[in-house]
């Protein structure tokens, strides 16, 4: 176990709860994008850009902080990791708003809007977690809380899937498009799954 920080001393915390509200907007703007076309939607995906870019900031002043630290509130390693897995989820969020600006599929499944839905949840639980990494209390609802997300994606995931290769849709672009999309939800559902999991690590060896 590392030396722990002041009580007083939340910077850390801080910067962790920074890099979990970067997922909060991300899903919002992935959200906004469903709906928006044109102007608007290159609006849209210039600003998750810019999200991402953010993102990938506060992960290297997390890494820095570390570096130059003696005390930290727990494992360096486990800090950094943990940084790194939300950054991830903001990458994998914006990837699939490129996804959706580039391919302009008309009429997108529900289930799709579905599993966006259950993405931002998902950033929104974890936003709501970062706090408590201070006094690692109540912090079981959350990752169980994301993996009964994650099933659902992964149902909806197959269903859509499915959907593709039904014979339904016949031209080959398309198939493979809203493929691409659907993995790429995916990977960002399961990234939000890894965040939780490094968490109930860092709360197991805390105890």
């Amino acid at each position: 176990m590392a030396f722990r920080l002041t009580p007083s001393d939340t910077s850390f915390f801080d910067l962790l709860a920074t890099a979990a509200q970067h997922g909060v907007e991300a899903s919002r703007l992935l959200t906004d994008l469903l709906g928006a076309r044109g102007e608007e939607a290159l609006r849209i995906t210039e600003q998750l850009r810019d999200v991402e870019a953010a993102a990938d900031e506060t992960t290297h002043e997390v890494v820095r902080k570390v570096n130059a630290a003696f005390i930290t509130p727990f494992d360096h390693v486990d800090i950094v990791e943990l940084a790194a897995a939300i950054d991830t989820c903001v990458d994998e969020i914006e990837s699939v708003g490129f996804l959706i600006g580039l391919y302009r599929i008309p009429d997108l499944p529900a289930d799709v809007v579905a599993v966006i839905e259950i993405i931002s949840r998902m950033a929104q639980v974890t936003a709501d977690a970062m706090p408590r990494l201070q006094s690692m209390k109540s912090l079981d609802d959350y990752w169980i809380e994301v993996n009964r997300l994650e099933n659902q994606a992964d149902q909806l995931y197959r269903r859509l899937l499915t959907q593709i290769f039904d014979g339904s849709i016949t031209d080959p672009i398309q198939v493979v498009q809203r493929k691409d999309l659907i993995e790429g939800l995916e990977r960002a559902a399961d990234s939000f799954e890894v965040v939780a999991q490094h968490v109930e690590m860092i709360a197991v060896k805390e105890s």
